[in-house]
Parts: C-alpha cells; sequence; structure tokens
C-alpha cells in the first residue's frame, strides 16, 4: 500500500448519502460541480443500495482530479476476493484517486466480533494481493475505526483510520492511539441553522437512528456521555456531534478536528429539505474552507 498523500486529499472534503438516490446523470453533473468549485475528495457511503465500488468508479470516471473514498465498503457485502479485484482495477484505472474505507457496517451478525472479522478480512485481502500479480498499482486501504483495538489495527494493517459522528476529543484520542504518521480522517455534520431550538431539533432528528444501535450508543458511551444524554439527546450531546450556526461558527469548529490530530475532516451538511440539494451549502463551505 502507498500512503495516502494529505495535500492531493485537501485537509477538508465531503461526505454525502446524497448520490444513494440520483440517477446517474444527476449523480455526473453533481461530481462534476463539485470538482469545479475546488473540492479534492468525496466520501460515499454504502447504505441504500448502490454498491461501494462500481459507485466509487462511476464517480471517478466521471471527473479528472476528485478522489473518491469509501465511507464505508462493508465487509458483509462482498467476498474479500471480490472487494480485492474491484479495488485492484479502480487502483488502476484511476492511480491515487481512489481509497478503500472498509467497516464492519450493515445488518447486525450475532456472536461475531467487529475486531475479529475485520482482522480475518485483511488477512484474506493481504494474501490476496501478495499473490495477484495483476496487483500494480498499490490499493490504498482505511478502516472505519472508533474503540483503542480497532483503532490499534487500523494503525497495524491499514494505512490509517476513518471515524464517524465523534467528538473532537475523540479526534485528538485517536491521533494518539494512531501515532504520528497514519491517516485519521474524520467525519462531522454540519447544519446551516442559527437558531438553538431550530437546529438542534433538525440534529436529533438526524441522529436518532444512531441514539438508538447498540454499536452507536456503545460508542457514545465511550465518549463520555451519559445513559440519560444518550436516550434523550441532550444538548451537550447534539451540540458536540452537530456542528450549527453561520457558516463562520461552522468553519470555527471543523477546524477543531484539525488541530486535535485530523488529517482530513469530511463535512457532512444536513438538514436538507425534500427536493433541494446541498450545493449551494457545499459551495460557500468550499469557498470558506479553502
Amino acid at each position: 500500500m502507498s500512503a495516502i498523500d494529505r495535500e492531493d486529499l485537501g485537509t477538508f472534503g465531503i461526505y454525502t448519502f446524497d448520490f444513494e438516490n440520483l440517477p446517474a446523470a444527476r449523480m455526473r453533473e453533481s461530481v462534476q460541480e463539485l470538482e469545479e468549485q475546488g473540492w479534492r475528495a468525496l466520501w460515499i457511503p454504502e447504505a441504500a443500495g448502490r454498491e461501494a465500488l462500481t459507485h466509487a468508479g462511476f464517480l471517478l470516471a466521471g471527473t479528472g482530479r476528485m478522489h473518491v473514498v469509501n465511507g464505508i465498503a462493508q465487509i458483509w457485502s462482498r467476498e474479500a476476493r471480490r472487494t480485492h479485484g474491484a479495488a485492484v482495477l479502480l487502483a488502476d484505472a484511476y492511480p491515487g484517486r481512489h481509497v478503500l474505507g472498509l467497516g464492519f457496517g450493515g445488518e447486525p451478525h450475532p456472536g461475531i466480533k467487529p475486531l475479529a472479522a475485520m482482522r480475518e478480512y485483511l488477512d484474506e485481502l493481504d494474501a490476496l494481493e501478495a499473490s495477484d500479480p495483476m496487483a500494480k498499482a498499490p490499493i490504498r486501504r482505511v478502516l472505519a475505526a472508533y474503540g483503542p483495538k480497532m483503532l490499534e489495527l487500523a494503525r497495524d494493517r491499514t494505512l490509517g483510520a476513518h471515524t464517524y459522528h465523534v467528538n473532537v476529543a475523540h479526534t485528538a484520542q485517536a491521533r494518539e492511539i494512531l501515532g504520528p504518521d497514519a491517516f485519521l480522517a474524520v467525519e462531522h455534520p454540519v447544519l446551516f441553522e442559527p437558531d438553538p431550538g431550530k437546529a438542534r431539533a433538525l440534529a436529533r432528528e438526524h441522529l436518532d437512528p444512531y441514539l438508538n444501535t447498540p454499536y452507536n450508543i456503545a460508542k457514545f458511551r465511550r465518549l463520555g456521555y451519559s445513559e440519560d444524554e444518550i436516550a434523550t439527546g441532550a444538548d451537550r450531546l447534539v451540540d458536540d456531534l452537530v456542528f450549527w450556526g453561520d457558516l463562520d461558527t461552522i468553519v470555527k469548529r471543523l477546524h477543531a478536528h484539525v488541530e486535535a490530530g485530523a488529517d482530513h475532516v469530511a463535512v457532512q451538511v444536513i438538514g436538507i429539505g425534500p427536493g433541494e440539494s446541498a450545493m449551494p451549502h457545499w459551495r460557500l463551505l468550499s469557498d470558506a474552507l479553502a
């Protein structure tokens, strides 16, 4: 694996679920517009049905400079050999522009420990890479990681870690575990709403699925929130996990992750109404974060 060039990705990128529901032509137009705005990295999930690696390939094909990061490709969605084959092709076709972000994710798997499952998956990938004569271009991979042991695995077996819905304190802790050299990317939601009551209501709506799933509840406990704060969506938790307000406030708070040790912050704009687009907000952020 080759290192991730922090300058190529830029300090800030975009994380969006929006492309999961757009037709191909709209996706192409949107990603090209984002590239024209100056964004250098686009993070895409695997949640609503789009297959992660074909999705990444389509976006890479429609752009000339944009880096596309799977955030995440679920290890349960494809066998390791299929992931390897697709990642080899993308690395060869778009050198230095694809990052394979892997994660446990998806449906619950009772009795299976995420750390053990991820370690086994990485073992299979490593064996395939070592024996594949076609793997000329290096595959760049990171892990979705929150707890200390998964962060250590990301440090030891990949180029680094990608975190999702964490606070700034966690970023500092993750950097300490990863050490100075591993790549650390942090996703964070932002909401362009200056009214505290409206902002927190919208933020709670966004956070609700995460506040009611076992893995996320365990993560929020590790972040230092009480059972009551998690159950009620307390102001402290909401304000830490969703940066809301005007542009200057949001930009200042995003920079706090960089100051805490993040190499890259993937910004997820939330609170977009039905039929609306986040594009105007991405344009504002591009100008402010450049």
